[in-house]
């Protein structure tokens, strides 16, 4: 089986010390809002595209730039994380994967008012770090990644 893979974007957003997770419908695991990276987007339009959809929500991305640059070369916010989810396991075999690229932003109001019908707004649960270490329905990365965005969020300025 040949595995396709697909770069996608994800943003944990952080308000006032808790990151924003829903259950994904297809994948039943809770995420973050993310997508697939659309032809004419580039990787951080995404994630804000994918969050104003999917949550309603303006937010800042949290991030940092590479200052190397040039006539042609123009450099671009950089992800907190890059990780390859597989997405489609069949046994012993993968047939497809995202290359996802993780960002962090901050959101300025909790007012959930999605675009996208996917998830309605009262299927997404705002998360304090003692609520990530505390639910066993999250993936331990997602924990993870979720207290680092909210300690992240909460002490860095930068925004993209």
């Amino acid at each position: 089986m040949e595995t396709t893979r697909h770069f996608t974007a994800t943003t944990y957003v952080v308000n006032d010390g808790a990151t924003l997770l829903h259950r994904h419908p297809g994948l039943s695991v809770w995420l973050p809002p993310g997508g697939h990276v659309e032809r004419d987007e580039l990787p951080h339009e995404t994630a804000l595209r994918e969050v104003r959809e999917e949550t309603g929500l303006d937010v800042d991305l949290v991030v940092e730039r590479d200052g190397v640059a040039s006539a042609t070369v123009e450099p671009l916010p950089k992800p907190r994380h890059v990780q390859l989810a597989d997405v489609n396991v069949h046994g012993d075999e993968v047939g497809h994967q995202h290359v996802d690229l993780v960002y962090y932003a901050r959101a300025g109001s909790r007012a959930i008012d999605p675009d996208a019908e996917e998830v309605s707004a009262d299927g997404w649960e705002w998360f304090s770090p003692k609520a990530l270490d505390g639910d066993d329905r999250l993936d331990p990365d997602v924990r993870e990644i979720g207290r680092r965005a909210i300690g992240t969020v909460g002490d860095d300025r930068r925004v993209g």
